[in-house]
């Protein structure tokens, strides 16, 4: 059947406009309308394309998404090698790189492009006809892996360039890189979800981009900075400085930060003013480029080695002290997290004078085997927190003493443990620890939780920092007077905030174990410990072996339980607040029927229910033993889709996954 023509103008006129606000937003940063608009264009051109396949074309924008996990990376030859360049770190090797070029170049004076040193991956990415048709990574500058699959997945990298006179083949070369807001994101999604986080974005953006599945890649914000070409886009084009300008033309992100300077004194006076602004830039970098701006002059002076003649990287230096370790202390975070502080003399480096610096965990220290009186090598870049980088052997005292992590907590006094997959130690007094309280406070009163409406961060820091609120059980005991009585807080608003209170206090057994902030206790082993004990007080008597009888509960969830109820200041903090009033219904301890045909089953809903709201139904399906996620992967089982549902529903039909309504539900939780 042929396709009317208006739905091919659309599909078009789709396309075009979603390949314009991509390059507003990446290659212009300036951006003209919101996520929610551009999500709904590409809502649009999706269903479209779903409903004409024969319409969907390579360098659509519905076909970032990421294809089918790869059982390896293939490799790659560079059609012209990746070269390093030479580096120099101080003003004296840019003098002599400048005298080389100029007497390479027989000239008086050189022009420079000067841009960023990224911190990041180098990428070569080769467009035929116009459209991207391989990634790669740079590997040993000869041959690289092919990372087209992920790469396809970021905005940033246009599928198609935006020209009508598409060169034959054109090599784009540029940085993948994380920003650092994107890092912090996704390291806040890790803490969330209980995982691993990243070091720094340079590990974050390898990790993402070399992963054999790009639908994870797709997951991952990554951003990209083209820097130059394996050859020439256009054979008008003179300078480096025109050739970023006309990349940016074609698509590309290229860097604001980028300049046009002449000779040393330009040079160096690039590299002074964005060292100072080094630490607000939205990405790392590691140094400056320079390259002779004359393309023709580029192919003049040509290679060395393995480097060009006519660029240099002018390296940040490394900002380190000497000093020495006078004592190690140990701070406690808001997570419980205990880290090892080196105290130190006083030292002057990376432009400010260092008392401290972080020793990170306990391998750490062990593995540098700091102690007490070593002399030590500080380093300091930017905002990043002081660390100690090494230890001088050559000058360690005659005794010293070995670092020993404190068995109990150096704030509250409460037992410490380290789960034997983990390097951090935490403070198991999760409730009563006063470094612990602002977290634990808010953690309790979430939606999820006890549901306290209006005791949000502000509150909670003025109420810690008053002293008023110490654990949570001191919450049932404010008043209006008091709450009135701080900062910015009226006598409405304060009655209302002590009526959310009050109406909290009767809750579910489920709601109230996942408020308690348990380590690696969700919502969803909340409501089988709940289910399998019935009561707190046997969930709280429950040893190691017991827990591990609850459903999905592992040898590790087990022990956090295990622990947290082990501390006499938890079960204290617990006692108090059953004795404030908080209550819930209390039922037998029940087995659930392993054979119904929900038990064990992965559910993801979406869109609005006609009769259920999505908690309603998400308790109905936890009651017989089902799972319920937030999204869709091939572990799912059923998609339950009401009105208005998403992308889920897509993700479900893309992978066959069993689709339900709100009655099909039903009927499954009925059999």
């Amino acid at each position: 059947m042929a396709i009317a023509p208006e739905i091919d103008a659309r599909v078009a006129q789709l396309r075009a406009e979603l390949d314009q606000h991509n390059y507003n937003y990446y290659a212009l940063d300036r951006p003209v309308i919101s996520d929610a608009e551009y999500d709904g264009l590409f809502r649009e051109l999706q269903s479209l394309e779903q409903q004409h396949p024969e319409l969907v074309t390579a360098d659509s924008p519905t076909q970032r998404v990421g294809t089918e996990p790869l059982a390896q990376f293939a490799q790659v030859t560079h059609r012209t090698p990746m070269l390093s360049l030479g580096n120099a770190f101080a003003d004296d090797e840019i003098a002599a790189f400048d005298k080389r070029v100029r007497e390479g170049l027989d000239a008086d004076a050189v022009e420079y492009a000067a841009e960023p040193k990224f911190d990041g991956l180098a990428i070569s990415l080769i467009y035929v006809d116009g459209r991207l048709a391989t990634a790669a990574t740079r590997g040993d500058g000869y041959t690289g892996e092919d990372v087209t699959a992920n790469l396809r997945t970021l905005r940033a990298i246009p599928l198609k360039l935006r020209t009508t006179k598409a060169p034959e083949m054109l090599e784009v070369r540029g940085e993948v890189l994380m920003l650092r807001a994107d890092f912090e994101r996704m390291n806040q999604r890790q803490r969330e979800l209980g995982e691993r986080e990243f070091v720094n974005p340079r590990n974050a953006a390898a990790g993402s981009l070399r992963q054999l599945d790009p639908r994870i890649t797709a997951t991952r914000r990554l951003a990209f900075y083209a820097y130059g070409t394996g050859a020439a886009v256009d054979p008008e084009l003179r300078k480096h400085s025109q050739l970023l300008d006309r990349l940016s033309e074609l698509g590309f992100p290229v860097t604001a930060e980028r300049a046009v300077v002449k000779g040393v004194e330009g040079m160096l006076g690039y590299y002074g003013a964005i060292g100072a602004r080094r630490a607000k830039l939205p990405f790392d970098i590691d140094g400056v480029v320079y390259k002779v701006n004359d393309l023709s002059a580029q192919n003049t002076l040509g290679f060395v080695s393995r480097a060009p003649r006519y660029a240099i990287a002018h390296k940040f230096p490394a900002e380190e002290a000497t000093t020495v370790v006078e004592g190690i202390d140990i701070q406690v975070g808001r997570t419980g997290a205990l880290t090892p502080v080196a105290r130190l003399k006083p030292v002057f480096v990376g432009g400010v004078t260092v008392t401290n610096a972080t020793l990170h965990n306990e391998d750490e220290v062990r593995r540098k085997d700091v102690r007490i009186g070593d002399t030590v090598v500080v380093r300091r870049a930017g905002d990043v927190i002081p660390e100690v980088a090494r230890v001088m052997l050559d000058k360690r005292p005659a005794q010293t003493v070995q670092f020993e992590l404190p068995k109990c907590c150096p704030i509250c006094n409460s037992e410490v443990h380290r789960a034997a997959d983990e390097a951090i130690a935490r403070c198991s007094a999760g409730l009563f620890c006063p470094a612990q309280r602002k977290q634990a406070l808010l953690h309790f009163a979430s939606r999820r939780a006890m549901d306290v409406e209006g005791l949000g961060d502000k509150l909670v820091e003025q109420l810690v920092e008053s002293k008023l609120v110490h654990t949570p059980a001191d919450l049932y005991k404010l008043g209006v007077v008091k709450l009135a009585a701080l900062e910015r807080m009226a006598e409405k608003s304060a009655a209302n905030v002590v009526a959310a209170i009050e109406k909290s206090k009767h809750t579910t057994l489920a709601r109230f174990i996942y408020a308690l902030g348990i380590r690696n206790v969700g919502e969803s082993t909340a409501q089988d410990l709940a289910r399998h004990f019935g009561n707190i007080e046997r969930v709280a008597a429950a040893g190691v072996e017991a827990l591990q009888q609850v459903q999905d509960v592992g040898p590790v969830v087990a022990q956090s339980i295990a622990d947290f109820f082990s501390e006499p200041h938890n079960r204290e903090v617990v006692e108090q607040l059953l004795a404030a009033g908080v209550s819930f219904e209390e039922t037998a301890a029940r087995q659930i029927d392993t054979e119904n045909p929900v038990y064990g089953k992965t559910f993801v809903l979406t869109g609005a229910l006609p009769t259920l709201t999505r908690d309603e139904a998400a308790q109905k399906i936890r009651d017989q033993g089902g799972k319920v996620s937030g999204s869709v992967s091939k572990k799912t089982d059923f998609v339950v889709a009401g009105a208005d549902a998403g992308s889920k529903l897509e993700k479900a039909r893309e992978l066959h996954v069993a689709i339900l309504d709100e009655a099909g539900l039903l009927k499954l939780l009925e059999s």
